[in-house]
């Protein structure tokens, strides 16, 4: 199976399956010199986990990240960083009816017949459980970032029909972590745990959106066409368990606007440097970025485990069977889902940035060549 390795620069690379005995990621490309411990990275992993709030499944993971390699006294050596996240609460036997007769719109089918094997268990390596990697790494370029004075949020701003107004990146810093849903204004909110709780008493399941932005991001960022930083964007956000739509800016919305309306204008700012009077381009313009906020959004459908009863074809049996995905699931996915779109968004962003050259792949302060570092091992017999 390829596709397991995400950037060009910083590379993370993933492993594990959901009921297996770990999950893990290498982070290649991290420079030396960067302040790093294990409750950096737990901090983010306490806000994906499982088991948070009614409204999440209940498996009891507790998602504690172990640091195997790449850091030394505190500090990054420029060495991969291995991680490990062990899994502590897999129940595998309410997965047994579905061996042979794949769950509707899970990838329980397509992995057979790709492969001809699949761990089945919690769904293997499809199940999101698999974005814990994600997060885990994210947590290390979103430190990598904020040296460079970039910051980026994340919250939940639409549930089923039920839809937050807009709210100003300062709202979504201070109110998105204050409920459950993850939503940054607080009345909407409200509405949307009433509507899941709605749909968790009927025995279904429900979607929604993300609304991610990133501050401080400079000029320059991306190249034209294939490289282009809103089709590496996409490409991130698109590989979020359960996307169907990115959206950037205006995002399907542009359907509607003229070119009139939508072109930004210029103006000059304090500097003397054009800048744009709007940012309707979502901080992004001819695939580069404009040194605009760049924002956009994120759409998950409905989780596709839920207690009713549904239509499967057993391969081996040759039956049409009625059953039920009998287990601790998520009846909304964007609650957990905003701590793994701002990873993703921070991945893509700390790679522009080495690629670019705004950040030195060798060390964090940029000195080559200076062995007599704060962050250096020192001598024992010194000490």
């Amino acid at each position: 199976m390829n596709g397991n390795r995400f950037g060009r620069l910083f590379q993370v690379t993933t492993f594990g399956e959901s009921h297996g005995e770990a999950m893990g990621c290498t982070v290649s490309g991290c420079p030396a010199g960067l302040e790093l411990s294990e409750e950096d990275i737990q901090a983010d992993l306490d806000r994906r986990k499982p088991g948070q709030s009614m409204i999440t499944t209940s498996r009891g993971e507790p998602d504690d990240v172990s640091i195997k390699s790449g850091v030394q006294d505190g500090y990054t050596t420029g060495t991969p960083i291995g991680m490990v996240i062990q899994n502590k609460d897999a129940r595998s036997g309410k997965y047994e009816p579905f061996i042979t007769a794949p769950r509707p719109s899970h990838g329980d089918f397509t992995y057979s017949a790709k492969f001809g094997t699949r761990n089945w268990g919690g769904g293997g390596r499809s199940s999101a459980r698999e974005t814990v990697n994600w997060v885990a790494a994210g947590a290390i370029a979103k430190k990598l970032l904020a040296t460079q004075g970039i910051e980026l949020k994340a919250h939940v701003n639409q549930i089923g029909d039920v839809e937050a107004p807009e709210v100003s990146f300062e709202e979504i810093l201070e109110h998105s972590e204050e409920n459950d849903v993850r939503c940054a204004h607080p009345e909407t909110a409200d509405e949307m745990q009433e509507l899941i709780a709605d749909y968790q008493e009927e025995g279904d399941s429900i979607g929604g959106s993300i609304y991610f932005e990133a501050q401080g991001v400079p000029v320059g960022l991306g190249a034209p066409r294939f490289d282009s930083l809103s089709a590496r964007l996409g490409q991130a956000m698109m590989a979020v368990p359960a996307t169907t739509a990115f959206e950037f800016g205006l995002g399907a919305e542009a359907a509607e606007w003229t070119g009139k309306d939508r072109n930004d204008d210029w103006e000059f700012d304090e500097e003397g440097n054009p800048t744009p009077v709007e940012n309707d381009h979502g901080g992004i313009q001819g695939g580069i970025s404009s040194g605009e906020p760049i924002y956009g959004e994120v759409t998950l459908h409905a989780p596709t485990s839920i207690p009713k009863s549904q239509q499967t074809a057993d391969w081996e049996t040759g039956e049409l069977k009625e059953e039920k995905v009998i287990g601790r699931h998520d009846p909304v996915l964007p609650p957990r889902g905003v701590p793994v779109v701002e990873a993703m968004l921070a991945l893509t962003l700390v790679d522009f940035m080495f690629l670019s050259g705004r950040l030195n792949p060798d060390r964090v302060d940029d000195q080559p060549g200076e062995y007599d570092t704060d962050y250096h091992p020192s001598n024992p017999a010194n000490e």
